[in-house]
Formats: C-alpha cells, structure tokens, sequence
C-alpha cells in the first residue's frame, strides 16, 4: 500500500485533489469559527494539515479513486469517491484523536469531510461539463439533426453513447409514452409520442431517427411500418456483439450508427448463457467443426473462439467457404491456431486422420444438406449419404478419439418429415442417439431449431436479391409460415444445449412466434425505402416436399423443460435395434443412382413419421 501511495504521489493527477483537500480542511476551521480563525486555531489547522492529508490520500487511493478520469466521471466515479472520503474522514478522526491533538475542535472532522467531497465532486463534474461543452462547440463539419424514438431510458442510453460522436446534434426525443411529453432527458426534450414522429421530424427539418428500443421490440416494427419509404432515414445503435466482429463497418449515416436491418426486427433479447460452463468446455482446448464454411458453421467457429479454444479445426468441403473463414478468422484472432481442412464427412478414413492429429474435446457437426426441393428431386440419394452416413461417420470418429462433447445440428424439418431432407435429419438424430448408447465416454446431443436470418441459401438473402432488382419477390404461399431467429442467437443456444444435454438428448429451441413469409417479404420491400407497388409480390405455390407450418415439438405434451427457458427437451422413442447396421448395409447396397421411390420406400420403413 505504501509503495502504491509514494508511486501515486509522485504523480500529477494527485495535485489538484490534494490541493483541494488541503483547501477544504483550512475552510472548515474558518467556517467552524464564524469566518475569524484566532491564531492558535490557526496553527493548530496547519499543524494537522499533513496528518489530514496523509489519511485522505490513503482512504482515496484504497478506493482506487486517483485512476479516474475527470472527463469521463459517472455515477459509479461519485460513490466511489464519496467512500474514498468517507473512509479517510474516518482515518484521520482515528489519527487526530489517536495524538491526542489539544484542543482540536471535533466538528471541523464533518465539516472538512463534507467540504472535501463537495470539492472534489464539484471539480470533477465541472471539469466534464466544460469538455463536453468544448465538444459541442468545437468548429468543424455540420453536425446532423436527429431525433431519438425510444422511451426515457433507451433514450439515455442512446444519449450516452451518442456523446463521443460529434456527427449528430440531438434536437429531440420521441417517446412511445403519452406522459413522458415536455420531460427532459440529459436536456433533451421529449418533444412528443410516436404517433407524432412524421410532423415532428418535417417541422424541424429532420430526416434521420434513430430507433433506440432493443432488437425485437414492437417499437422497432411500428416505426419500419409507419415510416419506411417516407424518406426518413432509420438507424440504430449497433450491439457488442456487432462491433466485436472484425467485418463490422461504420455505415455512411455516421460512425457508429448503422441503419435499422430485418434481424432488429425479428430478434429478441439477448440470450442467457452459463458463460463459466462453456468457458470451461472451450477455454484452453481443441474444437473440431464440421462444415464451417456454412452460415452456422461459420458463427459456431466465432463463439468458440470468444470462449477461448486453444485449437479450432474446421472442415468444409466447399473450398471458396473455408477460404473465406480462414480470412476471417485469422484476422479476428490472429493468436488462435487455426487448422481449415478441405474435407468432405462421407469420407470416414480422412476425416478419422483428421481428428486423431488434433483429439478435439469438442465436435460440432454441422455440415449438411439441407435445401428442402433440391435434395427432393434428383439428389435424394445424396442427402441420405451426408446427412445421414456424414453423421454416423462424424459420431463414431468423436468416440474413437475420446471427445468430451458431440453436437449434430439438427432441424425444425426432422418433426413429422414431408420431405427427403427432414427425413434424412430424423434419422440422423436416430443414428446418434444410436452411438451415445454404444460410446460411454461421448457426450451426444442433438439440437433442432428453424431457420436463421441471413443464412446461406435462405429466404432473406433471395428477396434481399429480388429487392434489388425491382421485383418481383416471390412467395410460395400467402399462408406460409416460418421460424425465425437470428444465426447469433441459435448457435448461442446450441453450445448451451452442448455443455447442459446428457448424453442422447435432442434439444428444441424456443424460436420466439411463428413469422408469415408475405410479411417478412414486405418488409425487406420497407426496409429498402420502396413500396409494394415499386416492388411487388408474387405467389409461385407451395414447392415439393414443402410444408405450410413447421413443427418444432415446443410443447408440454411433447417436449420436457429444461433449466435454460429457452431450451427444450423432446420426448422421442430411442432409435431401433440395428439401425446403424441398416444404414451402412443399405447405402452400400443402394449404388450411385437408386431410383427416388427406392429411397422413399427405405426411408419410410426407417423414420415413422415420414409422409411424403
């Protein structure tokens, strides 16, 4: 402690504080005596000086107080200093009455404390006051007008973050609350509700908002719908997440802010992670991820690499995939060793000799088909041997070498199947619940969940295109409806379901409320400033093996809570005696082009619930 105080000592951000204390201790004799400080009273405040000093330096610096920074004082900064004072008024009471100081007037301890702290507040405040003054004044650029939509504490959060931005000048705030109009906030004025947005933002030449709610608010939708296309130009501030990534760019409407986008519209709050369980699954240890190169596969590499695996080895059969990944990755964590293989997981030897020179202590097993009408027609077979076989393959290979966890990402289209592709998930469900009751030492689960914003081959991406070219976007079907979330999220709750499953479980993620594709389509139409006449829809009917509604089994009757809200346990009957036998048996036997009715026929008789 004492080498820490002679260090702080020695430099000069204790010289105004120590100025300042030694002003309030000599201003609270005078005050203590009606303003005329008798000599001996005089010396007596001198003579004590140093003693009050040495206290208050040591109870400021126990609270880490001299660190601060008077620019960017908070709250947090004002009770952390007034406990600095508040424990070097005690230190120096216990010195002063400890050397028995004749004579030494008691009040002046409350006093010099109160004066103390009001000094050292005042300066403080003040000091930021005046820079943020500075700033705003500062000669430069024009500064943008802006409104802020959000209710009193987005908007201060808003506020707050906006302050080191000097592209913006903040001229009012739009409330969602009828009562919050005429109050301030940071003296911002709440110049009116919601409803009043368009008339607010013409009367004050405005063309910019920034939509302060959280992702997923109702408040973010009501102000797409009302106000895209009015010319109003729609930003929001971008999460932690977003600017961890190393492809994050700030957007032309300012640093900082980016314009509102559809996974704002659609996503919910953050998810809840047992964030020292997975660290303790990742930190320090080898990640194998089969096919990486994929949306999910890819976000499955970036949070294990924020969770601290020591090794990530990623395989892809799409070489232009890991291509990119490996970019990405080495630029994001260039410390981490990073193996990209070119491998495909039907290929059982090579993906065995893969994983015996890295031991992964965690498989993730993402590669898949998974586009519902091309592996329907002509490419049935070929869903069968990487959907199925590539996981029968990846789930022995996670034994052999004595993995801890294995993941099989699975889908929303393994619930009662209608096509080839949920077929070929289900059974590959089968085929690892099959595994884990061979393989003690594995830890199998399987996770379903529907589909995720932005991902490879989606919907969103294929109107985002139609958008762009002026139409038409097409939607099979006016009543279509889908499960949406965002790819973030899903692989979050993927790795949660890995470290929490027991061995055997599949996992069913709570995807929030169903969304009509119609809808989604209209507003990407909003969220590119133009209207359905610009850009119309059509309707091209329901493709093959395609369902109205997807099931996800998220409820009481057929899936079990778990201690995560957002993670379900579904209730299935294990996988049939023989099935691993079957599969392997069958595909051999089936040739490089068994008719589609051949692979229906077999599918039927393995995956009950299949109907086509």
């Amino acid at each position: 402690m004492l080498k820490a105080l002679l260090h702080q000592l020695r430099s000069k951000s204790w010289l105004p504080d120590l100025l300042l204390i030694a002003l309030a201790w000599l201003a609270a004799f005078w005050l203590r005596f009606n303003f005329e400080l008798p000599s001996e009273e005089w010396q007596r405040a001198l003579r004590t000086l140093p003693l009050a000093l040495l206290c208050m330096a040591v109870g400021l610096l126990s609270l880490r107080v001299p660190r601060q920074s008077w620019r960017y004082v908070s709250l947090g900064d004002l009770r952390r200093l007034t406990l600095g004072v508040g424990l070097g008024g005690l230190l120096t009471v216990a010195l002063v009455m400890g050397l028995r100081v004749e004579g030494f007037p008691r009040s002046v301890f409350v006093i010099g404390g109160v004066l103390s702290l009001l000094a050292l507040a005042g300066a403080r405040a003040g000091w930021r006051t005046l820079t943020e003054r500075e700033a705003r004044i500062r000669p430069g650029a024009p500064r943008r007008p802006l409104l802020i939509a959000g209710s009193l504490q987005e908007a201060d959060q808003a506020l707050r973050r906006l302050k080191g931005m000097s592209d913006w000048a903040v001229l009012g705030i739009v409330s969602p609350h009828a009562q919050d109009s005429g109050r301030t906030v940071q003296d911002v004025r709440v110049l009116g509700t919601l409803a009043q947005l368009g008339e607010l933002a013409a009367s004050r030449r405005v063309d910019t908002v920034l939509v302060a709610s959280q992702p997923g608010a109702p408040l973010r939708r009501e102000v797409l719908m009302r106000w895209s296309g009015s010319g109003m130009t729609l930003l929001t501030l971008p999460s932690a997440d977003e600017l961890l990534r190393p492809d994050h760019v700030r957007e032309a409407e300012g640093a900082g802010l980016r314009r509102l986008r559809l996974e704002d519209l659609l996503s919910r709050p953050p998810v809840e992670l047992d964030s020292s369980g997975l660290a303790e699954l990742f930190s320090g240890h080898s990640v194998l991820v089969t096919g990486a190169g994929g949306s999910i596969g890819a976000e499955l590499c970036r949070q294990a690499a924020r969770l601290g695996a020591a090794e990530l080895v990623c395989i892809d059969i799409s070489e232009i995939a890991i291509y990119q990944l490996e970019q990405e990755l080495r630029a994001a964590h260039p410390n981490l060793r990073c193996l990209f293989y070119t491998a495909n997981v039907r290929e059982v030897e090579r993906l065995h000799a893969i994983a015996r020179a890295h031991r992964p202590h965690v498989m993730l097993h993402a590669a898949a088909y998974k586009h519902v009408p091309l592996m329907e027609q002509h490419n049935e077979i070929e869903a069968l041997r990487t959907n199925v076989l590539g996981t029968l393959h990846a789930a022995r290979v996670a034994a052999a070498v004595g993995a801890a966890r294995f993941v099989l990402i699975s889908t929303d289209k393994a619930v009662n199947p209608t096509s080839v592709m949920g077929a070929s998930k289900r059974l590959a469900e089968q085929v690892v619940q099959a595994v884990a009751a061979q393989a003690s030492g594995t830890r199998y689960v399987s996770v379903r969940f529907g589909n995720v914003l932005g991902s490879s081959g989606s919907v969103v991406p294929r109107f985002a295109e139609q958008v762009a070219r002026g139409g038409p976007v097409t939607v099979t079907h006016p009543d279509i409806v889908r499960y949406f979330m965002t790819i973030p999220e899903a692989v979050q709750l993927v790795l949660q379901a890995g470290l929490m499953g027991t061995s055997g479980q599949i996992f069913v993620l709570d995807m929030g409320e169903p969304v009509r594709i119609v809808e989604l389509a209209r507003m990407m139409i909003l969220l590119s400033g133009k209207t359905e006449d610009e850009v119309p829809i059509a309707f091209t009917g329901l493709r093959p093996g395609e369902k109205l509604f997807e099931e996800l089994l998220a409820d009481d009757e057929t899936t079990e809570p778990t201690p995560h809200p957002k993670l379900r346990v579904a209730r299935v009957a294990p996988a049939g005696a023989g099935i691993l036998a079957a599969v392997e048996g069958w595909l051999a036997d089936a040739g490089p082009a068994p008719t589609a009715e051949m692979v229906r026929a077999w599918l039927r008789e393995r995956v009950v619930e299949y109907r086509r």
